[in-house]
């Protein structure tokens, strides 16, 4: 795809949006159903993935990680997002690849120290980019791909997050 094509398939969902400013917000969502032992199976649409404990949490290694898929989640969408900006902006991007590392103490999540936080104490995301752009064009990806991408800055902004716990039946 180039930033033409990019340009014609995006721009009638902007005029939308700007016109029916509701239009443009919409509700995602994602169910998953208690597996066996203690896992979560997860149907994301294209498949369905199990998930279970980490092997640092007294799991096997053989059931996807909730906190790996939040990095994969992160990894995905920054991608996406690097793509939509280098086209837009007419960047070829050679080889790009993305990754994410987070760093969990796993005394919090286990109970074991009131102390350390439950959750990712700190989380990095790399861009290895084999392109002939510029050192401008690279800060001006990199902008662009944080201000726009989704997961990172719901990561970085926080967001309030409800529960509600129903019995049924």
């Amino acid at each position: 795809m180039n930033a033409a094509e990019l340009k014609n398939l995006q721009a009638p969902l902007k005029d939308k949006y700007r016109e029916d400013p509701g239009a443009a917000v919409i509700t995602l969502k994602a169910q998953g159903k208690a597996g066996e032992g203690i896992s979560c199976k997860v149907d994301t649409g294209r498949a369905v993935v199990e998930a279970g404990l980490h092997p640092a949490t007294g799991g096997n290694g053989l059931l996807a990680c909730s906190g790996d898929m939040l990095l994969e989640a992160l990894v995905a969408c920054a991608g996406v997002t690097l793509q939509a900006v280098a086209t837009a902006n007419g960047v070829e991007l050679g080889d790009a690849v993305i990754r994410a590392e987070g760093d969990l103490d796993f005394k919090g999540t286990l109970g074991v120290s009131k102390e350390s936080p439950v959750g990712f104490k700190a989380i990095r995301l790399y861009f290895d980019i084999g392109s002939g752009a510029s050192d401008e064009q690279l800060a001006s990806l990199a902008k662009l791909t944080e201000r726009y991408c989704v997961v990172y800055q719901t990561l970085v902004k926080g967001v309030n997050v409800q529960t509600k716990f129903n019995q049924t039946k």
